[in-house]
């Protein structure tokens, strides 16, 4: 069988599209059918697939596992839940491989496959040998099967024994906004076992996102989020992405908490235990961030954007924790190194009975920041990466005037006396992302223009 893919569904991290515009049924046996037939050679046969709760994933789901059967593979079907919970039940039932049907915090429309095989991200080359493969031809091959498992207990038990007990929080208020998304069903179970007084809101799964827009970082997803933390006078306010593995926070002063000093905060936990273990951040992140990390006599590590990066990283150097300001943390000490933010959010609850102090004080403790949130800057797929290499070209032959260093690992960070910015392309949209951060108000717009400088000199105007 052959099978061509849309050329913009097959991407860095995932395979993600549009549905009925460029990902189709066909397109998901097509995936299940290589999927199995590079498992095989791999000398694997057991799979795991799950599904988030978006209205196109039943049919995916059931047209992904009737591929991987057909290339003769042991399929046990988790059903709907977050994508961390197909990470658990790759690991709980070790399996060779897993896929989640998923369009992660993407509109309703989108979907798409997040996949593991070794217990390690299958990503990148992976996903681009897959779709050579198919258009090769695929072989099928006899003795799959498939299977239904309620793994559902068993994940809850898991991160709950992880977590350890987490007490002295009764008089305090938390919110969860599940967003309608796949996490709710295990924050209810959660939330029914810990320490606290929890309000969850839009806990019931509906792939139409009827709320708001599944998306914990932007903040406007996170307006009904804030609102509810100041009517309850809550402590914190906690969201999720569509899938369950981005988390987004509010304090109680109504602030968003960026997910680099997030980070900082839960490394805490884990310095405490190893004095001097690596913590590892996105490119993205601050240096208050990483100077918080220092001060604790921790080691923090700029590495590539990227859950499948990320996680790459943090096997290689075996750290503890590491996080995005997007939202994914990844948090091995004691749990699985995966990014789950239902176990973040236990470990923020953690955190706050074990050392007395919120997410609120610890940021009224730090010193002032001066640094944007991402910026998210439209642009095409198919001029995004291009426009990057204009603005390295550009930076390469025209440097900034007070330039200290330029590092490349992803997009270009660009760092000098009065601070630094960023400039990468999202691999997950059709968008540039941008960030600054100064030594002082003025510094930060400054550097903040030069991002908007560069994109012109690369073809493309920014308003800012």
């Amino acid at each position: 069988m052959q099978h061509h893919f849309h050329p913009t569904i097959l991407r860095a991290y995932d395979i993600r599209g549009i549905v009925g515009e460029t990902l189709f049924a066909e397109d998901a046996f097509a995936i299940g059918l290589g999927f199995a037939q590079n498992l095989r050679q791999q000398g694997g046969r057991h799979v795991v697939v799950g599904r988030d709760g978006r209205l196109s994933s039943p049919e995916l789901s059931q047209a992904l596992a009737e591929g991987l059967v057909a290339g003769g593979m042991k399929v046990s079907d988790i059903g709907t839940g977050p994508t961390p919970k197909l990470y658990f039940a790759d690991l709980h039932l070790n399996a060779d491989a897993a896929i989640q049907v998923t369009g992660s915090h993407n509109p309703p429309t989108h979907n798409g496959f997040k996949m593991v095989m070794g217990h390690r991200p299958f990503f990148a080359e992976d996903i681009i040998a897959l779709g050579a493969d198919a258009a090769s031809g695929l072989e099928v091959a006899a003795g799959g099967s498939l299977e239904a498992i309620d793994l559902q207990d068993a994940y809850i038990t898991a991160m709950l024994d992880a977590a350890g007990a987490i007490t002295g929080l009764d008089d305090m208020t938390f919110i969860w906004d599940c967003g309608n998304g796949a996490a709710g069903p295990s924050a209810l179970d959660l939330t029914a076992k810990i320490s606290g007084r929890h309000h969850v809101l839009f806990a019931d799964i509906d792939g139409t996102f009827p709320n708001h827009h599944p998306d914990p970082v932007n903040p406007e997803t996170l307006d009904l989020l804030r609102d509810a933390v100041a009517t309850h006078k809550a402590e914190l306010g906690i969201g999720f992405d569509g899938d369950g593995d981005r988390i987004g926070l509010i304090d109680a002063k109504g602030r968003q908490v960026p997910g680099d000093l997030l980070t900082a905060y839960l490394a805490r936990h884990s310095l405490r235990k190893t004095p001097g273990a690596d913590v590892i951040f996105d490119v993205k992140s601050s240096l208050a961030a990483l100077d918080a990390v220092t001060a604790l006599g921790g080691n923090p590590m700029l590495w590539k954007t990227g859950h499948s990066h990320m996680k790459m990283k943090m096997k290689e150097t075996k750290a503890p924790i590491g996080g995005e300001m997007s939202g994914h943390l990844f948090l091995a000490d004691g749990y699985f190194g995966f990014d789950d933010a239902l176990f973040a959010a236990l470990a923020v609850l953690r955190e706050m009975a074990i050392s007395g102090e919120s997410i609120t004080q610890y940021l009224d403790s730090l010193p002032p920041t001066f640094a944007t949130p991402e910026l998210r800057i439209p642009c095409s797929d198919e001029t995004k990466f291009e426009t990057i290499a204009n603005v390295m070209a550009d930076v390469a032959a025209n440097p900034d005037g007070d330039q200290e260093d330029v590092a490349t690992m992803d997009g270009i960070r660009v760092t000098g006396e009065k601070g630094w910015w960023l400039l990468r392309a999202s691999n997950t949209g059709a968008e540039l992302v941008g960030r600054a951060e100064g030594r002082n108000e003025a510094d930060c717009q400054m550097l903040k223009n030069r991002i908007a400088t560069r994109l012109k000199s690369a073809g493309l105007d920014w308003a800012g």
